[in-house]
């Protein structure tokens, strides 16, 4: 593998929600080249229990790029996301949901460019037949020009220089010290991370935990020499489990949309925790929220607000939960599973979702929150799921008054706190979310 760098000091992937001040906490950001051979994959058998056999392929060059915000004082942690581009670019949208968590605690963070539309463009894949895409390369600017990605069959592969590249100590890595390489993705990433653990994991070893964020029930192809898998056809694959014998933690975070929506239909590989395995469903949640997009949510023209649940809290939670795990072997905590009744969730009297991870905003809930939009709603906003108002005499049958409803919020706020759902250096910003306003 070999690294050049492209551009360093500058933000090269913006982000719609409050992200921390790198320079202030000691980060630099840089984005390199990195080139190398990369391996692809043939498949021997892929049974729905994830206990896939595959064997190396072919090898191609290619030659992609890596964001890397490193820290001045190394925790030992770096967090290696899989970029996602179902809107057939670039796009990290763990790194949105995360960022406060990595700083402070002091991790390195890696984006990693391993698919071939976000390097080469073409067709963007969030629905059958998108725009095209520039990709990287499509760009004025000069520094992608030298990227050159084989095809999916070879993203795998480019994974995997990415990770073991991280504890190689060269390049953006030189001097840094790295124990523990944490790979995360959502959305397509969590689906590309789904191939991954079951195929690619147990030959590589190149990851010691995953933190699978919005996967569907079924993986990721395991993709053709130099064109894009399209993502369309997924949804029609067959869905499959997590394997659990490659014997690192795994923790899985679901929203309500990624079990009942038939484009994500994550419910059929819905899997029982086990020793290397947790599963958390968050009730009040969607498969992207208003976190992610902030006040962009204008230009999307949904029908309704968009979800404003608190995944946030609850995806830093678990990505300091496999923090934990792999430094003292402490387990991250089970949940209970959302309650599902057929193809509908069973809900309270205020029509939000029993079960799950409950965070403050459904455990003392002053709206309706819902993974799921007006059934007119674009296929875009179908991901964004609604937040909906509640009568004020349905409130007043609920609370006493505001500040019966702030004694409650807050309350649910420290249970999740000590469930280990919600970090506690969140805990003031969670409180400061609280609506009482509603109550008056």
């Amino acid at each position: 593998m070999r690294f050049t760098l492209l551009t360093e000091g500058r933000r090269v992937m913006g982000s719609a929600a409050p992200e921390p001040d790198l320079a202030a906490a000691g980060y630099v950001e840089s984005e390199w080249m990195l080139s190398g051979t990369a391996d692809s994959y043939r498949a021997l058998e892929t049974p729905a229990d994830g206990h896939w056999q595959v064997e190396p392929a072919d090898q191609a060059p290619y030659a992609t790029r890596l964001v890397v915000r490193r820290p001045a004082v190394s925790s030992g942690t770096a967090v290696v996301e899989w970029l996602n581009v179902s809107s057939g670019e670039d796009a990290s949208p763990d790194w949105t949901y995360l960022a406060e968590e990595i700083v402070r605690r002091g991790h390195t963070y890696v984006g990693v460019s391993a698919q071939h539309v976000g390097v080469e463009g073409g067709t963007a894949t969030v629905t059958t037949a998108g725009p095209q895409s520039r990709g990287l390369k499509g760009r004025r600017s000069p520094r992608y020009q030298a990227l050159s990605h084989p095809g999916d069959a070879y993203c795998y592969g480019i994974f995997t220089d990415a990770l073991r590249a991280v504890r190689g100590g060269e390049g953006p890595f030189e001097g840094l010290s790295i124990d523990r390489v944490i790979a995360v993705g959502e959305s397509q990433s969590a689906y590309a991370l789904t191939t991954y653990i079951n195929a690619v994991q147990p030959l590589t070893r190149a990851a010691e935990a995953f933190l699978v964020h919005s996967r569907g029930g079924a993986p990721l192809p395991l993709g053709e020499p130099g064109v894009a898998i399209a993502l369309n056809k997924v949804r029609y694959a067959e869905p499959v489990l997590l394997r659990e014998d490659n014997e690192v933690p795994m923790l899985v975070v679901q929203t309500e949309t990624d079990l009942l929506s038939p484009r994500i239909n994550y419910l059929p590989a819905r899997q029982p925790d086990g020793p290397f395995l947790r599963v958390w469903e968050v009730a009040g949640t969607s498969h992207a929220d208003r976190w992610q997009v902030g006040d962009y949510e204008q230009f999307l023209g949904c029908p309704d607000p968009i979800n404003t649940g608190q995944q946030v809290y609850v995806l830093r939670a678990a990505l300091r939960a496999l923090e934990t795990w792999l430094v003292d072997g402490t387990a991250a905590p089970t949940a209970q599973r959302l309650e599902v009744d057929g193809d509908h969730y069973q809900t309270d009297e205020l029509g939000n979702t029993l079960g799950g991870v409950r965070t403050p905003c459904v455990a003392a809930a002053v709206t309706t929150l819902s993974g799921f939009a007006a059934p007119e709603a674009s296929v875009i906003c179908s991901l964004f799921g609604r937040t909906l108002p509640i009568a004020p005499e349905v409130l007043a049958a609920r609370y006493t008054d505001a500040q019966d409803y702030l004694q409650q919020y807050e309350a649910a706020t420290d249970a999740a706190i000590a469930g280990g759902f919600v970090c506690p250096e969140d805990r003031d910003t969670v409180l400061a979310e609280a609506q009482p306003a509603l109550l008056s």
